[in-house]
């Protein structure tokens, strides 16, 4: 192993296709993402992955105006890279997932590659 390896530490704080339902921890609203993101830089990551959510379902949302309550706090308070989601949902179109990241041009942006099937097989018992 080399000596004075670099490493990047990414933290998704979001997650991509979790729901309030599943964990009362995910970050929901624009202060609950911005306090998950600097938490995140605090302890050590370098870069946080984001995904906007509507503040009340907790649905996920590509519109610039569900990012912009957040993106520019979390850079306010803290020196991490934001990488801005191209995911979504399965649901939403390509011109519907980049809408954010044409609009804000981040430092970085996620690449989804494929079908976006999710496995979330053993889930499905938990949730009637």
């Amino acid at each position: 192993m080399a000596k004075n390896r670099k490493v990047m530490i990414t933290c998704a704080v979001t997650g991509a296709i979790h729901t309030p339902s599943m964990s009362p921890y995910l970050p929901v609203t624009a202060d609950e993402i911005i306090d998950a993101a600097v938490g995140a830089a605090e302890a050590g990551a370098a870069l946080v992955h984001v995904h906007a959510r509507d503040p009340v379902t907790g649905k996920p949302d590509q519109s610039p105006e569900a990012f912009e309550p957040f993106l520019k706090v979390i850079k306010q308070r803290s020196d991490c890279v934001i990488n801005i989601t191209t995911g979504g949902a399965p649901t939403m179109g390509i011109e519907e997932r980049l809408r954010p990241c044409a609009y804000f041009k981040p430092e970085v942006a996620s690449l989804n590659m494929g079908s976006m099937n999710f496995g979330l097989y053993p889930m499905l018992s938990r949730f009637k």
